[in-house]
């Protein structure tokens, strides 16, 4: 498994749909952007950011219901890539049982972030997500370079 960070999120060039980009904490080549929606990308930046909604959001609500109920975050796991569907899975201790909460990556993003926890990623999506080599695939090339080469001044135009 690779740890992963948030790189950030920025809109696809083509679609103009949000990406969060993850980025491995121990190699540097290892990047996983995910299509994300609007409403996602913007919680996830509004955390990133430290704003503070004036009343709780969903992931607030979700992080107090957690709370609330005796649990904790461990970590979060992007599990699988199957049918260009990424899966992630929450890991959520409450005493001396583990509960593992089935979930989109926005959303498991979203509470990682929120509870400070790790965000790993299975081995298995990082080769299924692989981008081809240039000459299998020139245009996916350009997106790998893109996507390695956002500054930070790029996470967040036109989300908000």
């Amino acid at each position: 498994m690779f740890e992963m960070v948030v790189h950030g999120v920025t809109l696809d060039p083509v679609s103009q749909m949000p990406i969060v980009v993850l980025k491995s904490k121990e190699e540097e080549d290892v990047i996983l952007p995910i299509w994300i929606g609007i409403f996602e990308a913007d919680s996830i930046l509004r955390e990133l950011q430290k704003v503070e909604p004036p009343r709780p959001m969903t992931y607030e609500l979700m992080k107090n219901i957690i709370l609330q109920m005796g649990g904790v975050v461990d970590k979060v796991v992007i599990s699988d890539l199957r049918d260009s569907t990424y899966y992630a899975e929450i890991h959520i201790l409450q005493g001396n049982n583990l509960i593992v909460v089935d979930s989109r990556p926005s959303d498991a993003i979203n509470i990682a972030l929120r509870f400070s926890v790790p965000i790993f990623v299975e081995e298995t999506v990082i080769e299924k997500s692989k981008v081809p080599k240039p000459e299998e695939d020139e245009e996916k090339e350009k997106l790998k370079d893109w996507l390695e080469n956002i500054k930070p001044e790029d996470f967040g135009k036109g989300l908000s």
